[in-house]
């Protein structure tokens, strides 16, 4: 009997010995997340590097219940383009990654082609008619639209969003697989052989339709508004990560969710941070996510999302460029909606939404409220702050009056009136009215087509940037 009690007593230390070890263990936890990011795409940025810099994705990670004592690793690897991305994921090295429409797709499925199966869990910037890819010339090229690069060396990051927005340019307008001499580079590669002019045009992603034109040594001639396809920049996490931490993935969606909020609340702040932290120009920065930029941010996944989904599939599909990706099992919101629960919002409401926060304020040059967006006009100001307009006009009036002052812009934004896309002034082409007015008209366009056709239409003539500066000179 003693003998039995003595064997029980030491089960019952073992035992306790093995519960206190387990316990400690649970303590001593330590949970790796990979996350691959993209810091100079600028509209991943809140998904990435401003949760990174900001340590806000830190701030939201679960400490409660099953996480209690769990300490975080977070491995942040950054690339210049998506496929990387999707090569870390299915090695398992990167758990959580961004990129953009087509990449996804591929990522999609690529995971489910080799059982590393992966879930698109939110959006994190969009522009529902496709701006933000695009084409640039050298800014001396004879080319201005995109019937003009027959023939021609284009380069592109194969596999981007950008190649299958030209892939899709193609197939809108008719056009032969063979219409030009399609070549894969990368922005870095792209834009230094579009600088030297040993190729004709480089198409690339957000930035860089933006920035080389701002850089001031090429021309954007094409905008994916033109293709009228949904273009947007995602989440994925890998499937088996999601279902063992399904609350890292929402707590993940809550800091996006808080850097959206903190660029929209000072735009300004947000590019300027945004240049100190990828070097992408804050005037850039600012084009595309700052008020009635190019791209929204919202991370819902919208119906409209998943359609363009479904057509970029066959676009590539029809090329055979893609595996077979089974889009319903892919896409899952179930993530999204519980960040939006935990934090009280209304997830349906939000996915109804198709709206982004707009320039405001008083013009102070023509008096007016500044109240209609693709109207609206901006100048960031050397040194100063983001100044307002209510009209194209009114905006290059502001521009000069600075210049009467002593002062000089950073940028000057308008709305191309035909695409609905910010622009900056000095790449624009104006219709201008070409009689003597107190008011003239003025209207901005991306592409010199557009301005042509608009001012032939309505007996006005095509102008340069400083020609509708002086237009507007002329008329005070």
């Amino acid at each position: 009997m003693v003998r039995l009690k003595r064997k029980f007593g030491l089960a019952c230390a073992v035992f306790a010995g093995a519960l206190s070890l387990a316990s400690a263990s649970a303590l001593s936890q330590t949970i790796e997340i990979g996350i691959g990011t993209q810091n100079t795409t600028t509209n991943t940025v809140t998904g990435g590097v401003v949760l990174k810099e900001l340590g806000l994705l830190e701030k939201h990670l679960p400490k409660d219940g099953k996480y209690k004592g769990v300490k975080y690793t977070l491995n942040w690897q950054n690339f210049t383009s998506g496929p990387p991305i999707t090569n870390g994921m299915m090695a398992n090295n990167i758990q959580i990654g961004m990129m953009g429409d087509y990449p996804l797709m591929v990522n999609g499925a690529t995971g489910q082609a080799t059982k590393n199966e992966t879930q698109l869990v939110a959006i994190i910037a969009y522009n529902a008619f496709g701006g933000g890819n695009g084409i640039v010339v050298h800014k001396d090229s004879p080319y201005f639209q995109l019937s003009d690069l027959k023939g021609k060396t284009v380069s592109v990051p194969f596999g981007s969003a950008a190649h299958g927005m030209m892939l899709a340019s193609l197939q809108k307008n008719g056009l032969p697989n063979d219409f030009w001499n399609l070549v894969s580079q990368s922005p870095e590669v792209g834009t230094t052989n579009l600088q030297e002019k040993r190729i004709d045009a480089h198409g690339d992603f957000v930035p860089f339709a933006e920035l080389l034109p701002f850089k001031g040594f090429a021309r954007k001639i094409y905008d994916g508004v033109e293709t009228g396809t949904p273009t947007f920049h995602g989440v994925v996490v890998r499937k088996d990560f999601g279902e063992k931490y399904p609350e890292i993935v929402a707590a993940y969606i809550k800091a996006l969710m808080e850097a959206n909020d903190w660029m929209r609340r000072d735009p300004k702040l947000g590019a300027e941070k945004i240049e100190e932290w990828t070097k992408i120009n804050k005037e850039v920065a600012y084009i595309f996510l700052g008020p009635g930029g190019i791209h929204t941010l919202d991370p819902t996944i919208k119906p409209k999302w998943v359609e363009a989904i479904a057509g970029n599939y066959a676009v590539l599909q029809k090329l055979n460029m893609i595996k077979e990706l089974n889009i319903d099992a892919w896409v899952n919101d179930a993530y999204v909606k519980q960040a939006f629960k935990e934090l009280g919002l209304d997830y349906d409401k939000q996915l109804s939404s198709m709206s982004n926060y707009g320039v405001t304020g008083k013009d102070e040059v023509c008096n007016a409220a500044v109240d209609n967006p693709r109207e609206a006009g901006e100048v960031w100001v050397q040194g100063g702050g983001i100044l307002p307009f209510s009209s194209p006009a009114c905006t290059l009036m502001g521009v000069r009056k600075l210049s009467a002052d002593n002062s000089k812009p950073n940028a000057v934004y308008l709305v191309d009136h035909a695409l609905g896309i910010k622009v900056f002034a000095e790449a624009a082409f104006y219709a201008i009215d070409a009689s003597p007015s107190k008011s003239p008209q003025v209207v901005p366009f991306l592409l010199k087509k557009d301005a042509e056709a608009y001012a032939s239409k309505n007996g006005g003539k095509l102008a340069t940037y400083p020609e509708a500066l002086a237009a507007v000179g002329a008329s005070r």
